[in-house]
């Protein structure tokens, strides 16, 4: 069997899945993962079909050292494309033996996989209420973010005190409205920075959050500083790109939490090597996953595997998941948990002409400023 092309399908406002064709009829599918650079991706695609066509799709590891370690330039644009490509390459091959992927893998460790799932609402408040809602609908795991609330200019001008105070008093509200046995998490994106993440970890570590994510930008020695300075777990790594910046977070850090995004990391090929080696080093995984159905199935036959996994993401706000009109069969969920899917490959199929069903758009973010004109970190 040989490779005969990449067809890449950009759709909705982030979505970039890809088709690989062989000269059997099989085809793998894949998604790429650098959301907001789309269409750059896209390019890169067909740039790497250049040097895979022909090539036996079965090869998954050689391809994936030839399109990691033979390109000259890296970054998250390229990496996003091998992601998706790996994927598909596993989809395909998993496919061609009729089995699903986490048999090849090494074969399932769990039979269900526990997600966590997102809280929203305006204030401390309804945040508490959405938080009760997701619990009393069988949820044990939800996260909230901390946002960065604008004035009437769109600026974002909180000070370090009226922060801590606001994102504490959020922590406290929801604990004290949920109860102790629920798990909440606080999704930082980056937006503190380290001595705002410092103490505010301080300050809500009695509340006993799961995980402290993503508090700063990606700069190791501040991100150690903060991960030995804060008081609770940190999880980081989600922007990262391949498993030498896992190897550097996991040798100069106590991180306690591991992010990798199976759709610009490397894949899932990157992503086994990247749990493998935080296994020996007594660190869990919680793989980042703000993208589609096959990121998310993507995730799941690692999760199902892999010994150290901790919690998955799962792209659900409020108890509404914009995957399901996404896929010909939805995950199935219940009481926080999905079913590993079982079929052949990654298990699920995406809708037919999901492009033209959800035409793509694009979303590519914007200039987020403080009071005084500087950029906010997101």
């Amino acid at each position: 069997m040989k490779i005969t092309g990449i067809d890449p399908i950009l759709a909705g406002t982030r979505y970039l899945f890809l088709k690989i064709r062989t000269d059997e009829g099989l085809v793998g599918y894949g998604e790429c993962g650098a959301w907001a650079y789309q269409e750059a991706t896209a390019a890169v695609l067909k740039q790497m079909e250049k040097m895979i066509v022909g090539l036996d799709p079965m090869r998954i590891e050689f391809i994936y050292n030839a399109l990691s370690r033979n390109l000259h330039f890296r970054g998250s644009v390229t990496q996003a494309a091998l992601s998706g490509i790996d994927i598909a390459l596993w989809d395909l091959k998993g496919k061609a033996l009729g089995v699903p992927i986490y048999e090849l893998l090494g074969g399932k460790t769990r039979e269900k996989i526990r997600i966590y799932v997102n809280a929203r609402g305006k204030d401390a408040e309804s945040l508490a209420a959405a938080a009760k809602n997701l619990t009393d609908s069988g949820f044990s795991a939800i996260r909230f973010s901390i946002g960065h609330p604008k004035d009437e200019n769109g600026r974002c001008g909180e000070s370090f005190s009226a922060l801590v105070n606001r994102v504490s008093n959020t922590m406290k509200t929801i604990r004290e409205t949920v109860g102790w046995d629920t798990d909440i998490s606080i999704e930082n994106h980056r937006g503190l920075r380290p001595a705002e993440a410092i103490e505010l970890g301080r300050t809500v570590a009695p509340y006993r959050p799961h995980f402290y994510e993503d508090p700063i930008p990606d700069n190791l020695e501040a991100m150690r500083t903060v991960i030995d300075e804060c008081g609770v777990p940190v999880a980081t790594g989600e922007r990262f790109i391949n498993p030498m910046e896992f190897d550097s977070l996991m040798t100069t850090t106590k991180v306690r939490y591991i992010r990798p995004d199976m759709c610009v990391c490397g894949g899932i090929t990157a992503g086994k090597k990247i749990a493998a080696e935080a296994e020996q080093r007594g660190v869990y995984v919680i793989p980042h996953n703000p993208l589609g159905p096959i990121s998310t199935a993507a995730c799941l036959q690692l999760d199902a595997v892999i010994p150290n996994f901790e919690i998955q993401e799962y792209p659900m706000a409020n108890g509404v998941c914009r995957l399901d009109g996404e896929m010909k069969t939805p995950f199935h969920v219940e009481n926080g948990y999905i079913t590993v899917p079982d079929g052949p490959g990654l298990g699920i199929e995406l809708i037919d002409d999901i492009d033209k069903v959800f035409p793509f758009k694009g979303a590519y973010g914007g200039i987020n400023l403080h009071e005084d004109g500087s950029i906010v970190d997101r």
